[in-house]
């Protein structure tokens, strides 16, 4: 299952996933400084007063209409929030995964360094007994 996922892992253009990172974080601030400007819309005022049976179900559609465009508005605030939110989890896991891929390059030279040293030892040695 591990080899699955290294596969996966693998496949992933991580340079341009690390490339386009900042570029997904500013585009969700963004994003949510535009919804956080936006204010809800002001409660418009009892209109005509001609005919009492047209006057109210306009008003009570209108005041209808107007409390779900008020939800709809804090529902688009928190979707924005959660977008920038995940965006900026989204950076912090590109960083992250970036960092552990500069530690296994150390490491994988570390190692290959290690391996030619012994090699080299193990080539002396036999010079030295043989």
């Amino acid at each position: 299952m591990a080899i699955g996922w290294l596969s996966v892992l693998k496949m992933v253009p991580w340079v341009d996933v690390i490339s386009n990172a900042p570029k997904v974080a500013e585009g969700a601030k963004k994003l949510w400084d535009s919804v956080g400007r936006k204010q809800h819309l002001p409660k418009a005022a009892s209109t005509a007063k001609t005919g009492a049976d047209v006057v109210v179900p306009i008003d009570s559609r209108l005041m209808a209409a107007e409390s779900t465009l008020a939800l709809l508005q804090e529902q688009m605030l928190a979707s924005a929030e959660l977008i920038k939110e995940l965006a900026e989890q989204n950076r912090q896991l590109v960083a992250r995964v970036d960092l552990m891929r500069r530690r296994m390059a150390w490491i994988g030279l570390v190692t290959a360094l290690l391996v030619v040293g012994l090699i080299v030892s193990s080539a002396a040695m036999r010079g030295v007994v043989a």
